[in-house]
C-alpha cells in the first residue's frame, strides 16, 4: 500500500485520487488554489483526504509517489523538492496506464487534438466497438478506468501531460501537426515544445503504429533524429480528393458530413486510418463521417442572419489554428480576432488576409499588435470591448453570401474566462441578431 499525494484537484487528479483509492493507496489531494465544488464533494463523499489554498509540504514529502496536474510545471520549487529528494512525480495518464489491458489510441498535436478524439471514437463507436474516450478531453483516463473497463480507448494528449509519462505506451499513437504553441512552458525553445510532443512515441514497439504528418515542417526536420521503433505511417496532403480522402485502399466522401476545411479533412484521415487499423469495416466508418457532429468553438456554424453566415472558431487560439480556418473560408470575410495575445508572428496570415478578409473586428482589451499587422491590409478596421459589440459590429459590415468568422488567434484571458466563454457570448450575441 503507498502514500500517494495528488498535486491539483482537477478533473485529472480527481480520476487519479478515486483510482488510487479503489487500488487500496493512501490518498492525499492538495491543490494551491480553490476546488470546484463538484469535486470536493466527490473527494467527500469517497472519504478522500484533501486541502484547498495551500500545499503543506511536510505532508506532500511523505509521499511515496506524486501525481501532479499537467498545469504545474517542472521547474516550481515544490516539485523540484520532490525530484531532488528521489520522490516520483509522475502525470495521471502514466498512472491510469498501470491499470488496463486495453487497445490505446494516444493523439496529440497543436491543433485539432479534440476533433480528431472526438472522430476516432465516433468512428469506432459506430463500428460496434466496446470503446471509451478520455484523457485532455471529457473524462480523465483515470476516471474512466474505474468506471468500466473497456477494450479500447482514445485519448486526447496533450504536451503537458506527455511531459510527465515514463512507460505509458499507445498502441497507435499520432502527432496531427506542430506549431508553435505553450512556448513560454518550453524555455520559449521550440525544440524543446517538438520533443514533448514526440513522447508519445517513445515507448511504443515494433507491433505498434505511429501516424504523423509528414508535410508538417517540424515534424519532418525532428523525425530523421528521433528513432521510432513503431511502423510508422506517414499522412500526405496526396491522400486527400476534390470530396473526401483516400484511406487504407478506400475512397472517402466528406460531402455529406460536416467536417468543412483542408485541416478537417486531415484530421479524419488520421482518425479513418486509426479505425481501419483496428478492423473498423469502411461502410461503417462512411456511416460516421456523416453522423459525427463537429466540437463546439471549432468552425462551428452558429446560423445563418440576413444571408449572412457566422462561424464560431473560438478554439482557434494560435496562428495555426486560424490559418485553417482562414484557408478553409471563400473570399468576403468579416473576421474577428485578438484577445491576450501569446508572441504571435502572423506572417503566415498576411497572403490570406488580403486574399479573404473584407473587414477586421478586433476583440480585445489591446489590440495594438493587430491594426499595425492587419489594418492596412483590410476595407475596414474596427475595435470592440465585448462578443456582444463584436458581433453588432461585424454585422453592419457584412454583406449578403458573406461570411463572418470569430477565430482569435489569441488567448481569450483579457475579457473572457476561457475560450468556451468566448464563443458561448459569440453565439449568444449572433441568436440575439435573430
Amino acid at each position: 500500500m503507498k502514500n500517494i499525494v495528488i498535486l491539483g484537484a482537477g478533473e485529472s487528479g480527481v480520476g487519479a485520487a478515486l483510482l488510487a483509492q479503489q487500488n487500496r493507496h493512501h490518498v492525499f489531494v492538495s491543490d494551491r488554489g480553490g476546488i470546484a465544488e463538484k469535486y470536493k464533494r466527490e473527494l467527500e463523499s469517497h472519504g478522500i483526504a484533501y486541502e484547498e489554498g495551500q500545499h503543506t509540504r511536510d505532508r506532500i514529502l511523505q509521499a511515496d509517489e506524486v501525481i501532479k496536474s499537467p498545469g504545474i510545471p517542472d521547474h516550481v520549487p515544490l516539485i523540484k523538492e520532490l525530484v531532488g529528494k528521489g520522490i516520483p512525480v509522475i502525470a495521471e495518464i502514466e498512472y491510469a496506464a498501470r491499470y488496463h489491458q486495453s487497445k490505446v489510441m494516444g493523439i496529440t498535436g497543436s491543433n485539432g487534438k479534440t476533433t480528431t478524439t472526438r472522430l476516432a471514437f465516433h468512428l469506432l463507436q459506430t463500428a460496434g466497438f466496446d470503446v471509451e474516450m478520455g484523457g485532455n478531453v471529457g473524462k480523465s483516463f483515470a476516471r474512466c478506468l474505474t468506471e468500466a473497463h473497456r477494450a479500447y480507448y482514445v485519448l486526447e494528449l496533450s504536451s503537458f501531460q506527455l511531459d510527465g509519462i515514463v512507460d505509458f505506451r499507445p498502441d497507435i499513437g499520432m502527432i496531427l501537426n506542430i506549431s508553435p504553441d505553450h512556448l513560454d512552458r518550453y524555455d520559449y525553445k521550440m525544440e524543446n515544445y517538438i520533443r514533448s510532443k514526440f513522447r508519445i512515441s517513445m515507448n511504443q514497439r515494433p507491433e505498434d503504429v505511429f501516424l504523423y504528418q509528414a508535410e508538417n515542417e517540424h515534424i519532418a526536420a525532428f523525425l530523421p533524429e528521433h528513432d521510432i521503433r513503431a511502423e510508422a505511417l506517414p499522412m500526405l496532403r496526396a491522400a486527400l480528393t476534390e470530396n473526401g480522402f483516400m484511406a487504407g485502399g478506400h475512397h472517402f466522401d466528406l460531402r455529406p458530413a460536416k467536417l468543412r476545411g483542408e485541416h478537417n479533412a486531415f484530421n479524419a484521415l488520421f482518425a479513418t486510418t486509426a479505425a481501419l487499423r483496428w478492423g473498423a469495416a469502411p461502410e461503417a466508418i462512411q456511416r460516421g463521417l456523416e453522423t459525427f457532429t463537429p466540437v463546439p468553438h471549432r468552425m462551428e456554424v452558429v446560423g445563418t442572419c440576413q444571408g449572412v453566415e457566422y462561424i464560431n472558431d473560438s478554439k482557434a487560439t494560435n496562428v495555426d489554428a486560424v490559418y485553417y480556418a482562414l484557408d478553409a473560408m471563400p473570399k468576403g470575410v468579416v473576421w474577428i480576432a485578438g484577445g491576450q495575445d501569446k508572441g504571435n508572428d502572423y506572417e503566415p496570415l498576411l497572403p490570406l488576409v488580403r486574399e479573404k478578409v473584407r473587414a477586421m473586428v478586433a476583440l480585445g482589451i489591446d489590440n495594438t499588435k493587430l491594426k499595425a499587422t492587419f489594418g492596412g491590409l483590410v476595407d475596414t478596421f474596427v475595435e470592440a470591448r465585448s462578443a456582444e459589440e463584436a458581433v453588432e459590429q461585424a454585422a453592419g459590415l457584412a454583406k449578403n453570401g458573406e461570411k463572418v468568422l470569430l477565430s482569435p488567434a489569441c488567448a481569450s484571458f483579457d475579457l473572457f474566462k476561457n475560450y468556451e466563454q468566448r464563443g458561448e457570448l459569440f453565439k449568444a450575441a449572433v441568436r440575439q441578431l435573430k
